[in-house]
């Protein structure tokens, strides 16, 4: 939802919006592993409602060659820094030229965050070795660079405001003829899963008004167990508001789909994925009521990605993940260092 945040501000700058991804290899060779593969960071960005074209394979460095190529008057990017491999600003030609913008970072937020969150959530795994030191010392090392805090990398706590959630939603109500389909779950660490079942369940109805509903923290965690959900109940919304494929989101849903929420919202049509319903805590089925009223629908994605996946392909490369974020604080670190360095001496 920081990118996504990122991506409605610069949209909000022009009239169209094209976003540059970038290759695995390109990624590997400046920053480190990256979770998701480019096919699924394609799809996923493509979901975003602010974007319009999405431009694959973009170079790390963004030239006038290529704004030029995608007839793009001016970029975009956050307050952050962004440093190639041998420490210089991406957006060096650019800024020069004059075709540069710049949006504000979302603050509280940072893959570099989240990835220790899973970090920390790992703990819980490894609860058969009492004093796993070794992986303490790893969970530990997140958002610590060698000497103190880059404001960059760092990490800090989302706060939710109503505007933020005014700025995603769409603010459309069903209209006459609409299919309005109601799906629930947690949807943590929005992900091309996800986008992949919402876009089955978009594809249902020719008029679809998809809600999603959404379970507060503590239910998620009584049916995912460990530490989940890895990202809160604000986070989440978010996350879920920011997919072209929703048109609203139920905050703190029932966990159980009452006859109350159907008849609420004119519910025509609930679908679930095929992961695992779990019962409710009476032992009841979740779904009594739609299958009851004949308007349940299973909804195969055709994608086995699930939240578990991306903490275990993050687990895999903890150490690498580690090593490159001190990296990457390190050289914000000097750049800060630097910049202090001109301010004194100007004055």
């Amino acid at each position: 939802y920081g990118h996504s945040n990122q991506l409605r501000q610069a949209r909000a700058m022009g009239d169209y919006l094209i976003v540059g991804v970038h290759t695995d290899e390109e990624i590997a060779k400046h920053k480190g592993p990256p979770v998701f593969t480019q096919e699924e960071r394609y799809k996923m960005v493509q979901a975003i409602k602010w974007v319009d074209e999405i431009a694959p394979g973009a170079p790390y460095v963004t030239t006038l060659e290529t704004l030029d190529k995608y007839s793009c008057d001016f970029c975009v990017h956050g307050d952050d820094i962004t440093l190639t491999i041998d420490g210089k600003d991406t957006y060096e030609e650019v800024k020069t030229a004059g075709r540069y913008r710049e949006c504000k970072r979302t603050q509280g937020v940072s893959t570099t965050d989240l990835v220790g969150r899973m970090l920390l959530m790992t703990k819980a795994h490894h609860s058969n070795i009492d004093e796993d030191l070794d992986y303490r010392k790893h969970t530990d090392n997140f958002g610590k660079g060698p000497k103190g805090h880059s404001p960059w990398t760092g990490v800090s706590q989302f706060l939710q405001t109503s505007q933020k959630i005014i700025q995603f939603a769409s603010g459309k109500e069903p209209e006459p003829g609409d299919t309005i389909i109601y799906v629930a779950g947690a949807f943590d660490l929005f992900h091309v899963g996800h986008v992949d079942f919402l876009e089955k369940v978009h594809q249902l109805a020719e008029k679809p008004y998809i809600i999603a509903g959404l379970h507060f923290d503590q239910e998620v965690n009584r049916y995912k167990g460990k530490n989940y959900p890895i990202m809160n109940i604000h986070e989440r919304t978010l996350s879920v508001l920011a997919c072209r494929y929703v048109s609203e989101v139920v905050i703190g849903a029932p966990y159980a789909v009452t006859a109350d929420l159907l008849d609420h919202f004119r519910v025509t049509l609930v679908c679930h994925g095929m992961t695992e319903v779990v019962p409710d805590k009476d032992g009841s089925d979740p779904y009594e009521e739609p299958k009851r009223r004949g308007i349940f629908q299973l909804v195969d994605s055709g994608s086995n990605l699930t939240t578990d996946i991306i903490v275990q392909r993050i687990i895999k490369n903890r150490l690498e993940f580690e090593a490159r974020n001190q990296k990457k604080e390190a050289k914000e670190l000097a750049v800060l260092e630097a910049m202090r360095r001109l301010e004194e001496e100007k004055h």
